[in-house]
């Protein structure tokens, strides 16, 4: 059922048009501050500025200290532990709603894609994490502060990470924790193509599948090597067997990069692959883990003329079906998008994000709440302007209604 806009949130609707100009300002001032693999500086950059537009509406500010991940997961020697920043405004008697946003992006920050660049006609911009997620960041800012401006009074916490691109281990701790405090999670996540709120997410996890063998020289001693290289071909085309987009909804697992050897006339004697695995509900992921776990080797060294094959792996993400109460509150947000005059569809979608850790800590979640757009980790990520003001006003509104409910 539709509900009419309060006097307050037609105010705060009309304070987030009246904003249009700053929002695409502020989306290009983020969007133009690197915050991708090698960005550390940008990161904390951006922080600063949301932290210092939250404390002046009188949210407290803190950062939980982020924990370390597996050391074989790819750049995680390099790519340091970056804190989560948790900023509060949650006001007693009544419903507490989580915001989730990620700083970081999969663009390289000293890459060619740098700018926002507006279409001839005014209607998109290109840029790089312009939609995934600094369109969402930056409604959210400006959804709190036009609320409070209005006098509807929320109660919230903005939560932001910068490690979601590669999996949230850093971040996940404090995700978990901050779930138990809250009573609705909302994160800002993009929407889906045609603007769709996704109910249902499949899960996601990593793997690392390395060989070791024992090298020689191919010419005079072939027969003495054994191949990194080729133990690892047969683990993968295991693995290719085992993907199956059509079992059980989705049973995808996909393997790259890959490497191995260092010259043709030597027999490798290592070799590994990484890979990210899919799946529907906590049956299909524990069916692909102990397949995973088939393919290692009793021995972690190469004995005879058989290589070792070890499997590591994180199913981190788990799984976000569509549970009661997140259905109850993907209505309540169909229903403030029907007063705004927009729309808002259902769709399930095989992207995993940190909604699908909320969910499980226990929190209702939804996760596609961000501005449209698409392109997402391309050249050619792009957002629909429009969307800046309709979706900071969806988010406005709905944070409103669910901080009433206490």
């Amino acid at each position: 059922m539709t509900v009419e806009l309060t006097a307050e949130e037609r105010k705060a609707c009309d304070l987030i048009a009246e904003r249009s100009e700053f929002l695409f300002e502020d989306l290009k001032r983020h969007v133009e501050t690197p915050t991708g693999p090698g960005g550390g500086e940008g990161i904390d950059e951006s922080r600063e500025i949301f932290a210092e537009r939250m404390r002046a509406i009188g949210a407290d500010f803190g950062l939980v200290d982020g924990d370390e991940r597996p050391a074989w997961l790819r750049g995680s020697a390099a790519d340091g532990v970056p804190p989560t920043a948790v900023m509060s405004r949650l006001r007693p008697d009544m419903g507490r709603v989580l915001i989730a946003g990620h700083l970081d992006t999969v663009h390289p920050a000293d890459g060619p894609f740098q700018t926002l660049d507006v279409s001839k006609d005014g209607s998109t911009a290109v840029g790089p994490g312009c939609v995934d997620m600094k369109g969402g960041l930056v409604i959210a800012a400006c959804a709190l502060e036009c609320l409070e401006a209005a006098g509807a009074h929320a109660s919230w916490t903005f939560l932001l990470n910068a490690d979601e691109e590669t999996g949230s281990y850093h971040s996940e701790r404090a995700l978990r924790e901050q779930a138990g405090k809250h009573d609705f999670g909302i994160a800002l996540e993009p929407a889906l193509p045609g603007g769709e709120l996704a109910v249902e997410r499949m899960g996601s996890g990593q793997f690392m599948i390395e060989c070791v063998g024992r090298s020689s020289h191919v010419g005079r001693d072939f027969r003495g090597g054994v191949s990194a290289v080729t133990a690892l071909a047969r683990a993968m085309a295991a693995i290719g067997e085992m993907a199956d987009p059509t079992k059980d909804g989705s049973y995808i697992m996909n393997v790259g990069p890959i490497e191995g050897g260092s010259a043709t006339n030597a027999v490798p004697d290592h070799a590994a692959a990484w890979g990210n695995a899919r799946y529907p509900d906590p049956t299909v992921s524990e069916e692909m883990g102990r397949r995973l776990d088939a393919l290692a080797t009793p021995h972690e060294v190469c004995e005879g003329d058989r290589a070792a094959v070890i499997v590591r792996r994180s199913f981190n993400r788990p799984a976000k079906p569509l549970i009661p109460a997140t259905e109850s509150l993907a209505m309540q947000a169909r229903s403030v998008a029907e007063a705004l005059g927009q729309s808002l569809p259902f769709t399930k979608t095989g992207g995993a994000c940190d909604g699908n850790i909320l969910q499980d800590a226990g929190l209702p979640t939804i996760d596609t709440l961000g501005v449209r757009g698409g392109g997402l980790h391309t050249p050619t990520e792009w957002i629909e302007l429009a969307s800046l003001v309709e979706r900071c006003q969806l988010l406005a509104v709905l944070i409103s209604r669910l901080s009433r409910r206490a």
